[in-house]
């Protein structure tokens, strides 16, 4: 057994690791870790846990987390990981970070977008982008994994195979995202407040969300070139779920069974990203509890765009079941270890 902390354990994503190492074949966890609720039984602050999880969560300790554990993942803020991270990698230990501070190559583009100095630039260098269906080699050797963000697993799963295609045009991707509310964490605010969002539906950081450089940064290293795309996220009234939808110019005929042998093919031994008939579309509530990311498409051909749909679970393939499905393939575990639960049928 692998002895595994969660550093941060009592947000949603930290709390979504917790129930799904819980139940990992694989793995022990040793260590929760909560700057809030210290001293407090994890059963305590997430009632469905009681019986399940028994331990009490405890301050941020270096040593202490050193000793408890030899794989840790950090569902921290942004600009507080990078100040815990570097000590747990020089004691050895795997880290699978949950927050943007390792997802960049480029600091600079960090920087200018969390309005933060990062003060670990050399781990950047090192870090690989936890992307498993793209970056599964790299994933394997790394010490340092930055989990990619919700909305760009949501965009990237569906765009990288096709990127390079010869009838896409990169320079007209429009990517339009809705996501729950559990996206935006446990913290009180208002603008997440039930009576603000129940039977509402908006757009926010319009051309300005932090996860748009995340997106470019990726598809213009995988493409060669340098890739911006224009995105849009707005917030939905339901709890979890993000449900995308990218439009992108073509430059060449293609059908719809072209785009789906494409995605077949690239996808054929990933097991966590489910290719839709052409008949059908991603819907949230198929993916809701799971690690699975489904994918639909059709061409317009009147328009001459296609049209490509992802549907996620923002808090596991989004964040959380994507770290686990990262720490399986840093030990060597099969990819699918603790998250193969199915989907909630309703």
């Amino acid at each position: 057994m692998i002895r595994v902390a969660v550093v941060g354990g009592t947000g949603y994503a930290g709390a979504e690791l917790v129930r799904l190492l819980s139940g990992h074949p694989h793995v022990e966890l040793t260590m929760i870790t909560s700057r809030q609720y210290e001293g407090q039984p994890f059963s305590d602050i997430y009632p469905a846990m009681a019986g399940i999880v028994n331990l009490t969560c405890r301050a941020f300790s270096e040593e202490a987390v050193s000793k408890a554990a030899d794989v840790v993942f950090t569902a921290l803020p942004h600009k507080v990981s990078m100040g815990v991270v570097p000590g747990l990698i020089d004691q050895g230990k795997k880290v699978i970070d949950l927050s943007a501070d390792f997802r960049f190559k480029d600091p600079a583009l960090y920087e200018a977008w969390y309005d933060e100095s990062h003060q670990t630039k050399d781990l950047l260098e090192t870090a690989v982008y936890g992307l498993p269906e793209i970056y599964f080699n790299d994933i394997q050797k790394a010490s340092l994994v930055g989990n990619p963000g919700c909305y760009p697993t949501s965009v990237l799963l569906p765009l990288l195979p096709l990127i390079k295609a010869p009838f896409i045009d990169p320079d007209t991707v429009i990517a339009d995202s809705k996501s729950g509310t559990s996206g935006a964490g446990r913290s009180v605010s208002l603008t997440t407040h039930f009576c603000e969002v129940n039977e509402a539906f908006k757009a926010y950081n319009v051309a300005a969300h932090r996860h748009n450089p995340e997106m470019d940064e990726v598809l213009s290293l995988f493409a060669g070139r340098t890739i911006h795309i224009t995105f849009t996220p707005h917030l939905v009234p339901i709890t979890r779920g993000m449900l995308t939808t990218i439009y992108v110019g073509l430059k060449e005929d293609v059908s719809t069974r072209d785009v789906a042998s494409f995605l077949d093919s690239f996808y054929a031994d990933k097991p966590f990203v489910r290719i839709c008939p052409m008949s059908r579309f991603p819907n949230t509530m198929y993916v809701r509890g799971t690690n699975y990311c489904d994918i639909g498409f059709h061409v317009a051909e009147r328009t001459k765009r296609l049209i490509l749909i992802s549907a996620i679970d923002n808090l596991v393939k989004g964040a959380s079941g994507q770290a686990v499905q990262n720490m399986n393939i840093m030990l060597g575990f099969a990819e699918t270890a603790g998250l193969d639960q199915p989907p909630f049928p309703l």
